[in-house]
């Protein structure tokens, strides 16, 4: 799979990875900080979101991630994962460790921890719209879940940016039969073997899986930091606090800069 992707900037290579309900659209504000900042950020689309299509069969993100990276010509990157991207990125660094010299995770899926009943709930709410074939009531269930979280003050263009992208994500993904490749063991359980730098980072305002899954991050990767915790955050601070995000992730990236080469 070619993943669509758009490269900018100069400097160390930083690979943005998009969350489940969003593509790479959501790193816009972030990726302009890091620019800034002297990075080459490559942004991409996984399977079946923004303007990669979804293809019928086993889907490996992680794969096209390795196969994005060898067709740009890039060595080895910083990335950086959202969600589900935090996931797959934690799934890159496994299968190819040499190529990942630093991650950091926001608000980081796992794939295998104990939800909530308000997860639960969630999932339940979004299936059961999904299978009566009402769009608008599952991006409505998304956008209560992760943007708008108990009547939180959110700026409209945030909002109707992730309705768009969850929007376009059903369309590409409806009637296609296609499957997650699954990790075994589950990546949860193989997390001391991520011997790297890793910047954990979770919204104040997630959903408290997230905040559970954000300690476990920085206490079982040998490389974490403590949490950083984002103020006036959900589930994706890249997008609605792209300063706050971006100065711990610069800071982060510098401290971890690859050594310099012998002179």
């Amino acid at each position: 799979m070619t993943l669509h992707h758009e490269v900018r900037g100069d400097g160390p290579a930083v690979l943005l990875v998009h969350a489940g309900i969003a593509d790479s659209r959501m790193w816009a504000p972030l990726a302009e900080h890091l620019v800034a900042a002297g990075y080459r950020v490559v942004t991409c689309d996984l399977p079946g979101f923004g303007r990669t299509p979804l293809a019928p069969g086993v889907v490996s993100p992680a794969a096209d991630l390795l196969t994005l990276l060898d067709d740009l010509g890039v060595e080895r990157a910083a990335v950086v994962g959202a969600s589900f991207g935090g996931l797959v990125s934690l799934q890159l660094a496994l299968r190819t460790p040499g190529r990942v010299r630093a991650l950091a995770l926001l608000d980081a899926m796992l794939d295998a921890f104990e939800e909530s009943a308000e997860l639960e709930a969630f999932y339940e709410d979004e299936e059961a719209a999904v299978e009566a074939g009402d769009g608008d009531a599952a991006v409505a269930a998304v956008l209560r879940m992760w943007v708008t979280r108990a009547g939180r003050t959110v700026d409209p263009a945030v909002v109707e940016l992730v309705a768009t992208m969850q929007r376009d994500a059903a369309a590409a993904q409806l009637g296609v039969d296609a499957e997650l490749e699954e990790s075994d063991p589950p990546v949860a359980e193989r997390l001391r073997e991520i011997d790297v730098p890793a910047l954990v980072v979770v919204g104040e305002d997630d959903v408290e899986d997230f905040h559970r899954i954000a300690r476990r991050l920085a206490d079982e990767l040998p490389g974490a930091t403590d949490v950083v915790t984002i103020a006036n955050a959900a589930h994706l601070p890249a997008l609605e606090r792209p300063d706050k995000t971006a100065r711990a992730l610069i800071a982060f990236l510098k401290a971890a800069r690859p050594p310099a080469a012998p002179g």
